[in-house]
């Protein structure tokens, strides 16, 4: 039997496959019968000797290929621009379509005791041969597919992750994880356990837990800095601005933020123009729900002209300071007085 697991969520990935190899027995049995190739060297001789080998002591073999089907398809692309060059592996390049014919040839013959498993860094396309053969005999071939949690499913993988460390977290301390980690899900599992040990299990991890320990939530009030410079309130603009400056943080970097807020004012903006909603427009732009939801609102503080004149202000302000004719605080605070 083959397995095809594909998409950019190394982290699920590799413990979809920790599962898989636990379900076989013996650990070290099933270190015994497994067989890992890169895809960038291996050929297809070498992959079926591995699969036609009998087991020892155990009634499987595992057989893992890490981005084969990728490398291949980018080969395959290459030879037919390129036939005669140098190629990858033994073959050479113009080969690279016959090798997935070859494959796909032998994937249906695959002893009973083998378990081949594709793992590919990328999300291959539908119509992939290799996946059109797994969906033509579900028996033979179980495709399934990894992609990091956006929105409301990635708050949910964060509140269902602390649960499996025996714990629990609150929706704002699992929002500014989210807020300030991103969709990194090896990264995030690491910081809630983290969090786990130091609060136990006596109350759920809080937003304060987070702030105290995490050190990217130091990075919230910057994001609390770009959201007072949108709702345009100018007073607490300037102390966060200053808060973060006496922290440590240079003038370019806190720039760069407004820069990308503003940048995200005007795509909502449009997007509202253009008729979507909240829910959309954070999948347009790969945003979790709620930041969508609060661009939405601020966007409305803007006019679509005053916010393109908001940008050119920027990169005027950009300007000024890396080329030394203003002095980065105060670019900032006339920044942050002009907008507000």
């Amino acid at each position: 039997m083959f397995y095809v697991f594909h998409g950019e969520d190394e982290f699920s990935q590799s413990e979809q496959l920790a599962a898989f190899k636990a379900k076989l027995g013996d650990p070290s049995l099933v270190a015994l019968n497994t067989s890992t190739f890169d895809g960038r060297t291996v050929t297809l001789s070498e992959l079926r000797h591995a699969c036609d080998a009998i087991p020892f002591l155990a009634n499987v073999r595992l057989v893992i290929v890490e981005g084969w089907l990728t490398y291949l398809a980018s080969r395959r692309g290459a030879a037919e621009k390129a036939a005669g060059g140098e190629g990858a592996r033994d073959e050479p390049p113009a080969s690279a379509r016959k090798v997935l014919e070859d494959l796909i040839a032998y994937l249906p013959h695959l002893p009973e005791t083998t378990r081949l498993v594709f793992v590919e860094p990328k999300k291959m396309r539908n119509n992939h041969p290799v996946l059109l053969l797994a969906k033509s005999d579900p028996k033979r071939g179980i495709v399934k597919a990894f992609e990091p949690p956006k929105g409301d499913a990635l708050l949910d993988w964060i509140t269902a992750r602390a649960r499996g460390h025996g714990g629990a977290i609150s929706f704002p301390a699992a929002q500014l994880l989210a807020q300030v980690i991103g969709n990194d899900l090896r990264l995030l599992d690491g910081e809630i356990a983290k969090l786990m040990s130091y609060v136990g299990s006596a109350r759920p991890i809080g937003e304060a837990d987070v702030r105290l320990l995490t050190p990217y939530a130091g990075e919230a009030d910057i994001f609390q800095m770009v959201d007072a410079l949108a709702e345009r309130t100018g007073d607490e603009a300037v102390v966060l601005v200053h808060r973060l400056l006496d922290g440590g943080k240079h003038p370019l970097e806190l720039l760069s933020m407004i820069v990308r807020q503003f940048r995200l004012l005007i795509q909502a903006k449009e997007l509202v123009g253009q008729g979507q909603r909240a829910t959309s427009i954070a999948q347009e732009l790969g945003l979790p729900p709620f930041v969508a939801n609060k661009l939405v609102n601020q966007a409305r503080n803007f006019t679509l002209t005053q916010l393109e004149a908001i940008y050119r202000r920027l990169l005027e302000t950009d300007i000024a300071i890396k080329t030394g004719e203003l002095d980065g605080t105060l670019a900032l605070d006339l920044l942050v007085a002009g907008l507000a």
